[in-house]
This record gives structure tokens, C-alpha cells and sequence, in this order.
């Protein structure tokens, strides 16, 4: 077994079942071709690429059985690809039309592809998109939650014992020991604007801009109940620098550069042709009108 696997990965094995491949084959389409319209060869690139399909996918080279059934159903495929054009089957096929016109935007997308933007090009794009790369206010703040279902009609005075309470402790107390659990934390470091709205909802957000630095504040109100806030830092929002969203820039640049070279592409197709979109007569508009 040990020697069979080592002669399965003998690089003469596959030369030599390439070739025999290849001499059945052309046995094969040379079997009862006399007075055939067309020849069928199928080249050394074509079985190379059959055999590291499949060698890829299925992580071994394929036996010898499997390779004669690959190469027989590679003429196949060519013998009925050929007569099927012969017999116009590709005509007003909406399906090949469009797979067709697929493959002919894949080539503009691989000539746009090769073009590397220069760093001044990537600047004038974020200077010309400067909303797509905003960066959000940050808030680094901590906060302690009252639930008041627990507190109910007493939730504003105990609001008021417990806010007394940390401003004289100022930041010097473990506020995780403090007020009623929740699934939040109880420290937030330069969270953005739009992460506090989506944990404590958008009242809670925007109430949060109007806190003052350095002091306890509440209660406010989120989606949950009640909270004590202490607002240690702010960072303003703006514009990121080119050097901290170089790659999402690289990549947005990439994929409008692809866009508008596929465009300018189709442009220069289109002028090679006259195109002439027939509209319905009147009688056969009022045809038309008639059969709804």
C-alpha cells in the first residue's frame, strides 16, 4: 500500500496518464469523424487545467478512471457546445446573454484592477467624500443603573441619596458595587455616539452631549430606567486623516475607479452601434390598451 501511494505521487505517473489521456482522446473524436464538419482538440492547457480542478477540490490527484471520465466528459461538453451554436440555441437566451455580458465586464474590471491610485488621488477622495469617513464623537464615561421597577415611587429620592453619594467619593469607589444590576458596563472608554445610542437607546445618547465633564449627573433615562453618569472625557467627531482610513479609502477608490471604467468601456462599445428602440403605433397602442 506504502508503494502504491509514493507511485501515486510520482510527477512521470501523471505525465504519463496525461498522455494516454490525451491519445485517447484523439482516438476518440478521430472514431467516426470521417466527413465531420469540424475537429475537436482538446489541448495539453485544457487537460491541465482538468487535472488541477480537480486536484484542488478534491485534495488528490484523480485515479485513472476518474481521469478518462473527465476528459470524455470535456468532449462532451465541447461536442454539444459546438452544435448547440450550430442550431442557434444561444439566440434571445436571456440567461447566456447575460452571462455573456458578464464576462465582457469582468474584462474592464481587470484592466480598472491593474490601476494603483497614487496617495494624492486617495486624498482628493476623501476630500471629496469627507461624509463617508467621519469619525464620531467619543464619550469615555461611567455609569451606574437604577431600576425602577425595583425603586418605584421612591426611585427620584434614592436617585438623590446615591448621586450625593458619589460626588463626594468622586471617582474613588468601585460603582460596579453600586446601584441595581444590568447587562452593561459599568465603564465605557471612547465609545462612539452611535454605539452609546444603540446599547442605551437615542435619548440616553443625546442627553449624554449635554453632561458636563468631571461630575455625576442623573438621573437619565434610557431604554432600561435610570442612570447616574460620570463623564470623564469627550473627543470630538470630524474628518479622519487619510493615514487612519487609508484602507477603506483604498478600497471605495478601487470599486468607483472599476465602476467608471466599466462605464467609459460600454461608452466606447456602444459607439460602434445604432441603436433604434421601435415604439408601438397608435392602432397598435390602442391594441395594447384593449387586451388589459
Amino acid at each position: 500500500m506504502t508503494a502504491l501511494k509514493k507511485l501515486a505521487r510520482e510527477p512521470l505517473l501523471h505525465f504519463l496518464l496525461l498522455g494516454a489521456a490525451m491519445f485517447a482522446v484523439y482516438s476518440l473524436v478521430s472514431t467516426g469523424a470521417g466527413g465531420a464538419p469540424g475537429k475537436i482538440v482538446i489541448t495539453q492547457g485544457q487537460l491541465a487545467s482538468l487535472w488541477e480542478n480537480f486536484t484542488r477540490t478534491r485534495q488528490r490527484p484523480p485515479t485513472a478512471e476518474e481521469w478518462e471520465g473527465l476528459v470524455r466528459q470535456r468532449v462532451r461538453e465541447e461536442v454539444f457546445y459546438r452544435e448547440a451554436l450550430a442550431l442557434g440555441l444561444d439566440k434571445d437566451d436571456s440567461i447566456i446573454r447575460r452571462r455573456l455580458q458578464q464576462k465582457m465586464e469582468f474584462l474592464s474590471d481587470d484592466v480598472a484592477i491593474r490601476a494603483q491610485p497614487t496617495e494624492d488621488e486617495l486624498k482628493a477622495y476623501l476630500e471629496a467624500h469627507p461624509d463617508f469617513y467621519r469619525r464620531d464623537p467619543q464619550v469615555t464615561f461611567q455609569q451606574v443603573f437604577l431600576n425602577p421597577e425595583k425603586h418605584a415611587q421612591r426611585l427620584a429620592p434614592d436617585a438623590a441619596r446615591l448621586l450625593a453619594q458619589l460626588n463626594k467619593m468622586r471617582t474613588k469607589t468601585d460603582v460596579s458595587k453600586l446601584g441595581d444590576p444590568i447587562m452593561l458596563d459599568n465603564v465605557y472608554k471612547a465609545l462612539p455616539s452611535r454605539e452609546i445610542a444603540r446599547l442605551f437607546g437615542d435619548k440616553f445618547a443625546k442627553s449624554l452631549e449635554g453632561i458636563p465633564v468631571g461630575q455625576w449627573q442623573g438621573p437619565v433615562e434610557s431604554a432600561f430606567g435610570a442612570h447616574l453618569v460620570f463623564v470623564r472625557e469627550r473627543a470630538g467627531g470630524g474628518v479622519s486623516s487619510l493615514a487612519e482610513v487609508q484602507d477603506a479609502v483604498r478600497r471605495d477608490w478601487d470599486n468607483d475607479h472599476r465602476l467608471q471604467a466599466n462605464e467609459k468601456f460600454y461608452q466606447n462599445l456602444l459607439t460602434r452601434y445604432t441603436v433604434t428602440i421601435e415604439t408601438p403605433g397608435p392602432a397598435d397602442a390602442i391594441k395594447i390598451a384593449s387586451n388589459k
